[in-house]
């Protein structure tokens, strides 16, 4: 087993507080589109990139263009909520970069979320610097939970997949790591993990701060890892 060399974040429930504030502005836009179960079909499309969360859309509304119109509803819901209050950084995001970074790791983003959002709010939660590469949603065909986000993201660094190890908090994005051939440490947010997150992630934590000492003690100066295989 290849060291593990590289840590690659989700940034939204994993870095920043924002699917909660995002669940909230699709209730909003929801109202308007006659869409009861809101909920279920949000949940559907944590992790995924814009375009495919305009296709899965499309299933529960009238057309494509219903679904295009609603998705930009909520951005614009969002950035309104953004620029007004701020981003929160999820409990404890400093401590687990610091621990990381100096344990020697290389740390980098796989965010489905556009470019044009990740770079100025990991800039505004001041922790854009951290990362070596960041790889966002406008420069891969599918997202989460396709592998090539994450196969991306290892490409950048020069790494192989199995020198990387992904924190996630989504089904999605476990299931988008566990495809790349990556380990995944699922922190979760919004959504409890299943029988399905128990066999794909290498291990369930509860917070970043877990996560951090975890992948120290586990990957730190080892050539071959523990936990699960």
């Amino acid at each position: 087993m290849k060291k593990i060399k590289a840590v690659l974040f989700d940034m939204d429930g994993v870095l920043l507080d924002t699917e909660s504030l995002c669940k909230i502005c699709w209730r909003r836009a929801a109202a308007d589109y006659n869409l009861s179960n809101i909920d279920e079909i949000f949940m559907q499309c944590v992790g995924r990139n814009r375009t495919d969360t305009t296709h899965l859309l499309s299933k529960y509304l009238p057309s494509e263009k219903d679904a295009f119109e609603f998705r930009e509803k909520t951005g614009e819901l969002f950035d309104q909520v953004w620029h007004e209050e701020g981003l929160k950084k999820m409990p404890f995001v400093t401590e687990c970069l610091d621990a990381l970074k100096n344990a020697g790791f290389r740390l980098a983003v796989a965010s489905s979320t556009r470019g044009i959002k990740v770079h100025p709010q990991l800039e505004e939660a001041e922790i854009h610097g951290y990362f070596e590469t960041i790889t966002t949603g406008d420069m891969v065909t599918h997202s989460k939970p396709d592998p090539e986000i994450y196969l991306k993201a290892a490409a950048s660094l020069g790494l192989s997949p199995s020198e990387c190890l992904a924190i996630e908090d989504s089904p999605n994005g476990v299931r988008s790591a566990y495809a790349a051939g990556i380990k995944c440490v699922m922190v979760p947010d919004l959504i409890a993990p299943d029988q399905e997150m128990n066999e794909k992630a290498f291990e369930i934590l509860a917070n970043l701060k877990e996560a951090a000492s975890f992948i120290i003690k586990e990957f730190s100066g080892e050539e071959e890892g523990g936990g699960k295989e």
